[in-house]
């Protein structure tokens, strides 16, 4: 048992991809040290203990990921299918709990920490369009038609609408979207059919809006927006108080844990400020100069895990590393958007940085598909090698 430990470890040393690793820990432990700085205030040190005990379990996860073979695993799609569904539907068991309106999480006796089910889901379901975008381009030759465009549209939207009525968190279910976009794009569905869907997209919110069928409180996100003087103690109390936190930072910051609202305890300081709004942590405290630094490494995992989809053996990996790459790009976009009252507060974390233990575990987890699919790639391989 042992020596077979040995053997799986060395073989991951030698042929994982070991600067995206060393990239998504250097990011963890950023986002670590700016969690104890938005935290202190509440005298506890559980959330920095539950971040790292998270990448521990997380760099675990990522030498196991990069050990599976996802052409066998995915033989047997229907049961990932199935998995997906069920997983999701446990929110709507007693296990399910609500947080801020909406039932995305589980929590279970036997567990310290909440799992997000759409952290876990973010993955198989790359997986499965992944493989249904091969099936269509390898087997049916056919990536244009409007058959080809409904069967993975249909796909996609059936999960984005699933989820969403299952716990009516918007957020997670727009990441859901985004990656089905761009990995149809990568397989190369036809222009057209990204019209057609945009088009009607916006009719559909534009009825929704003018019918009154979206919540009020889903409209007032978006009307603060556009003007930040509405509700400005109600809808547009988070971002407001972010745009304060960042604009008190400067090019260099006020010094670690030296921010006047991240050390804080008044309730008029900034909330979610170790998981939403921790990009105005480091904005505050550690400047323009901090929050390039966050950017630069999410740029960089990004830019990597393109990379290995660039030169991956099979078009399915290649839309593997696509969906995953599509997933940073999103949530990182839309939370600094968020902290910057230029998106709308949708609750979306910034990956790698803000707290959270299952969000971590399944980050890692995904990176370490995107290695192992490196792995089988013989064009990244140097000669009397296998992997860097």
């Amino acid at each position: 048992m042992v020596n077979r430990l040995k053997a799986t470890l060395a073989d991951f040393f030698q042929q994982a991809d070991l600067v995206l690793l060393a990239l998504c820990c250097v990011s963890t432990l950023f986002g670590a040290a700016l969690i104890f700085s938005a935290t202190r205030y509440l005298g506890s040190n559980r959330f920095i203990l539950v971040q790292l005990a998270a990448m521990v379990i997380g760099v675990c996860m990522y030498i196991t990921f990069s050990m599976v073979d996802l052409e066998v695993l995915m033989k047997r799609w229907k049961w990932v299918l199935a998995f997906n569904v069920l997983f999701i539907l446990l929110l709507r068991t007693p296990f399910g709990a609500s947080e801020g309106g909406n039932r995305a999480w589980l929590r279970f006796p036997f567990l310290p920490v909440s799992i997000g089910p759409a952290e876990v889901v973010k993955i198989t379901y790359t997986l499965l369009l992944a493989k249904q975008l091969e099936w269509l381009r390898e087997e049916k030759r056919d990536l244009k038609s409007f058959p080809a465009a409904l069967t993975v549209g249909g796909h996609a939207l059936a999960m984005c609408g699933f989820y969403f009525l299952i716990s009516k968190d918007m957020g997670n279910g727009l990441v859901f979207f985004f990656i089905f976009l761009c990995m149809a794009f990568a397989a190369g569905f036809a222009l057209r059919w990204f019209a057609l869907l945009l088009a009607g997209t916006s009719g559909a919110v534009a009825a929704a809006w003018t019918l009154g069928l979206m919540p009020p409180y889903m409209q007032g996100r978006f009307l603060a927006l556009f003007d930040h003087t509405y509700d400005p103690l109600g809808v547009g109390w988070h971002q407001n108080r972010s745009l304060l936190t960042l604009g008190a930072g400067g090019m260099f910051g006020q010094g670690y844990l030296h921010g006047t609202q991240t050390q804080s305890s008044s309730s008029w300081s900034l909330p979610g400020r170790h998981t939403d709004f921790i990009f105005s942590v480091c904005g505050e405290e550690l400047g323009m100069v901090g929050c390039l630094v966050i950017i630069a490494l999410l740029a960089a995992i990004i830019i990597r895990v393109l990379l290995v989809a660039k030169n991956a053996q099979t078009s399915f990996h290649c839309y593997v590393c696509v969906g995953m790459a599509a997933m940073l790009i999103f949530q990182t976009l839309i939370n600094v958007g968020m902290c910057l009252f230029i998106m709308p507060t949708i609750g979306i974390t910034l990956p790698f940085f803000s707290y959270g233990g299952s969000s971590i575990v399944t980050l890692y987890a995904a990176m370490g598909v995107v290695s192992g699919i490196k792995k089988r790639s013989p064009t990244m391989r140097r000669p009397g090698r296998t992997l860097r």
